[in-house]
């Protein structure tokens, strides 16, 4: 019940709390969130890559929150892969604004259910086998829509999932290199 609570208490305060707009190094904040996956999961193998480069303008906590849920959920879903791969990066989208992604090669999901992703409390996987409070995505959706963008997802039961998301003011690198 204490996680319910937690959760319920930061989507309220993704939704109130005043942006503090500075420039924030996505690549960076990604990279680091990894390392502490990393750290506290010494015995895993996953190869991580982050494409370098990768910038916005934005509230920087928020933006921390929004890609340690995404790479969280990466991290977890690829839990019984013996060679778990996640990846961050963008390519190029309407306007020539970076659309940015996580993605991995774990458990995916069907399709079918996406519009549910986003939704308070929606899981699409047993409780059990990942366990979470199923509002991770929501929080995502909120925050990625405070910074004027917006978020999807694409997965294959399987095969892995792929989440997609825009911000307002954003930048990419010119090279599709990861590092």
């Amino acid at each position: 019940m204490d996680e319910y609570i937690d959760a319920l208490l930061s989507m309220a305060d993704i939704s109130q709390a005043r942006l503090q707009v500075t420039d924030v190094d996505l690549s960076a904040l990604a990279a680091g969130i990894l390392a502490e996956m990393q750290e506290r999961d010494p015995q895993r193998r996953v190869a991580a890559c982050v494409q370098p480069g990768l910038g916005a303008r934005g509230d920087a906590r928020l933006l921390r929150m929004a890609l340690e849920n995404l790479l969280g959920n990466a991290w977890k879903f690829t839990g019984a892969r013996d060679a778990a791969e996640i990846h961050f990066d963008s390519r190029p989208g309407d306007g020539g604004k970076p659309v940015f992604c996580v993605s991995d090669n774990g458990a995916g999901f069907d399709m079918a259910y996406a519009d549910k992703l986003f939704g308070n409390f929606q899981r699409l996987h047993d409780a059990a086998e990942f366990p979470g409070t199923g509002i991770g995505l929501a929080n995502v959706s909120r925050i990625v829509g405070r910074h004027g963008g917006r978020v999807w997802a694409e997965g294959r039961e399987g095969s892995g999932a792929s989440f997609y998301f825009t911000l307002a003011n954003s930048s990419a690198a010119r090279s599709p290199e990861r590092s």
